[in-house]
């Protein structure tokens, strides 16, 4: 199941957007407008603008793109390259909105706007999460990027979004070992399982997945033949989630066979 961006998200990054347009004419695009002639930068730009208004964002992107390709000594190619992320992004073409924005950090390393830049690519990268029965690269894309916008831009209010959604993107890397580690158990490959489970816990303990992980390592270590090993991860569990049904499950399991 895909992560979506939330409202007060969208509203941000819509806010960042404006300050990119603004001042900027209020010309309608003309059905012509997408052609590859020469233009004025004015001109030009007020067609993408118009045609991004219209939630035309494809249309809107090669504009902007335009806009850089025609007129690239222009500030408005620098205005158009992030107006040309931010509408891939919006016609959910994240891969050319990724580019987009790299493209304008490689330009524009020290400009005001990277934070923004580097915000819309983790964002990218965060809506193209996946269900955890598949393949997590993505999600450690998602992980890297976000950590990077908190790592160099920790005051601002990107940051403070990227740490909300470090959280949810950890539990989602949890939820794939937790997944893996069900597949090996059903087929009892106890080793293998475990291995996963001690993932869990040693590198995703604050998740919701770190007590069922526990009480999972216990049933595991117990069909290893280790009852020592599963002591410890019910008592580990009892004393930080001594009220959850997997606590009762592996109490119970620790009193019927490792006693």
């Amino acid at each position: 199941m895909r992560i979506k961006v939330s409202t007060p998200v969208a509203i941000m990054m819509a806010a960042t957007v404006c300050s990119l347009v603004a001042g900027c004419a209020g010309r309608t695009g003309k059905k012509g407008d997408t052609s590859y002639v020469a233009r004025d930068v004015n001109t030009l730009y007020s067609a993408a603008k118009a045609r991004l208004d219209r939630k035309q964002y494809k249309l809107a992107a090669a504009l902007f793109d335009e806009v850089e390709r025609q007129h690239p000594y222009s500030i408005w190619a620098r205005r158009a390259q992030l107006m040309s992320a931010f509408s891939y992004y919006l016609a959910r073409d994240y891969p050319e909105s990724i580019s987009s924005a790299q493209r304008f950090l490689a330009i524009h390393p020290g400009n005001k706007d990277a934070a923004y830049a580097n915000y819309l690519i983790a964002i990218d990268y965060y809506e193209q999460i996946t269900d955890v029965t598949r393949d997590q690269k993505i999600t450690q894309q998602a992980l890297d990027s976000l950590s990077e916008v908190i790592r160099r831009y920790p005051d601002t209010r990107y940051a403070a979004d990227a740490r909300l959604k470090v959280d949810l993107v950890l539990d989602h890397l949890a939820g794939k070992e937790m997944e893996i580690g069900r597949f090996y158990q059903r087929r009892a490959q106890w080793l293998a399982a475990t291995i996963r489970f001690r993932k869990v816990v040693d590198e995703y303990d604050t998740t919701s997945h770190a007590p069922e992980a526990l009480m999972r390592l216990t049933e595991s270590y117990l069909a290893l033949g280790i009852p020592d090993e599963a002591r410890k991860s019910a008592a580990v569990l009892g004393a930080n989630y001594p009220g959850t049904e997997w606590y009762q499950r592996a109490y119970s399991l620790v009193q019927k066979h490792a006693s």
